[in-house]
Formats: C-alpha cells, structure tokens, sequence
C-alpha cells in the first residue's frame, strides 16, 4: 500500500511554496507539470534556472523548499550573461535558511566539478560513466521507518539508470536497487548546512512521472525537507 504523508498532520496546513528549477536537460514538459500541479498540498512553481538565480533574494526566500532539476556543467560562475542572474552566489546561499532542497534525478550529476554541490548532494566523485533508458528496475526499500518512505513496500519501475559512485557514508539511504547497471542507492536524505535534503535518483521521464510509487515518495520528499522551514517560520 502506498502511504503518502498527509499534508493535515504538518504544523502549518497552508499550501507549501515550492520552486521547482529546471535547465541543462530536457524533459516531458507536460507530464512534468502535470506531476507537480496534481500533488496535493504543495503549489509548485516551476521555471527555468536563469529565472531563478535572477530573483530577487527575497522571492527565493519565500519558498519552503527548492527541487532542483537541472544539470548544468563544470561549475557555476557569476560571470554569466545579465539575464542568468548569479547562479554560483544563490547557489552558496541555499543551506542558510531551513528551506528544504530536493535534489531529483539528473540534479544529482549537476556541476560535478564543484565541491559545493559534491557537499549538498552527500556525494563526491559525481561524474557518471554510463546510463541507460527504459531500464526495469527493482526497487527496495532501505529504511521503513522513514517518514518519506513509511508503510512502502518494494516495486518495479521503469526509469533510467545511473553508473556512478554511490552516496559518501553518513547519509541515510532509503531506497535501494540491485540492478547491475544502477548505482545501489536511489534514494537517501542529510543535513546541509541548516537544510533537510532529499536525493531521489529516479525521475527521468513521464513513464517515471506517472509511477504512483515514484509520484508517493517525492511528494512525501518536499513535504519532508519543508517541515523545518515551516517550524522555523513565526
């Protein structure tokens, strides 16, 4: 039976405010949207990155999380057209509030020469060496006791895989697959800074979109990394 976390038993039951940040890879754009638009409890607002890193402080500010999925390149610079805003400053400053950061599927490989990113996603050495599409994959899950994962039971989906090194030791894997061309964990949670983060590996197209597990274990994912944010507002 899939548990998903009901928005009710949050301490502040408003609509959770979310970024959604996109760029550096195509994906099903209307699937995508439709994902984010059908969660319930969460008013999601998705944008490309060069709108993000250009808002103003403030408007990022008001989000209580942030779900990254973008891959961009080497690392971030500030010397980038007006337009791009200062993506390596805004970069530096998520962790110095409690806003939550989700860090979904292709996000994971984002900037990998950047020890900055290498701290917020738990694991160095990023640079993936294969990956495959349309790939069934077996997942397990980890940790049941994790409320994003709680009262989940193990299935199969259909999704692309990473080979890549696995999370650094210290973080708390929730999911895991033995599928020989994947990395073994699929999912885990850590601390960055003054952050929950919430790594999902899986999320590459709309067959993984319109997945009920994969659909559970993300929405559970935001409402968990947002629960500090919201503690820590007045």
């Amino acid at each position: 039976m899939i548990t998903a976390i009901d928005p009710d038993n949050l301490k502040d039951t408003t609509m959770l405010n979310i970024a959604v940040v996109t760029g550096g890879h195509n994906y099903d754009v209307r699937p995508f949207h439709h994902l984010f638009r059908s969660m319930p409890g969460i008013d999601a607002y998705v944008q490309h990155l060069d709108d993000y890193f250009s808002s103003p402080r403030e408007v990022r500010l008001n989000y209580d999380a942030v779900v990254l999925y973008i891959m961009p390149k080497g690392a971030p610079t500030d010397e980038a057209p007006w337009y791009s805003g200062k993506p390596k400053s805004v970069l530096e400053q998520l962790g110095e509030t409690a806003q939550g950061i989700v860090v979904l599927h292709h996000s994971i490989l984002a900037y990998p020469d950047w020890p900055v990113f290498d701290e917020m996603v738990g694991m160095h050495n990023r640079k993936i060496r294969k990956y495959k599409h349309d790939e069934q994959i077996a997942i397990d899950v980890a940790n049941a006791t994790h409320p994003i994962v709680q009262g989940m039971s193990p299935w199969t989906t259909i999704d692309e895989t990473y080979t890549v090194h696995e999370p650094d030791p210290g973080n708390d894997i929730l999911l895991t697959t033995k599928h020989p061309e994947s990395m073994h964990s699929i999912a885990w949670t850590r601390s960055y800074r003054n952050s929950r983060v919430f790594c999902f590996q899986c999320g590459h197209d709309r067959k993984a979109y319109e997945d009920l597990n994969f659909r559970a274990v993300l929405q559970n994912g935001i409402h968990w990394v947002s629960q500090s944010s919201q503690s820590a507002c007045p």
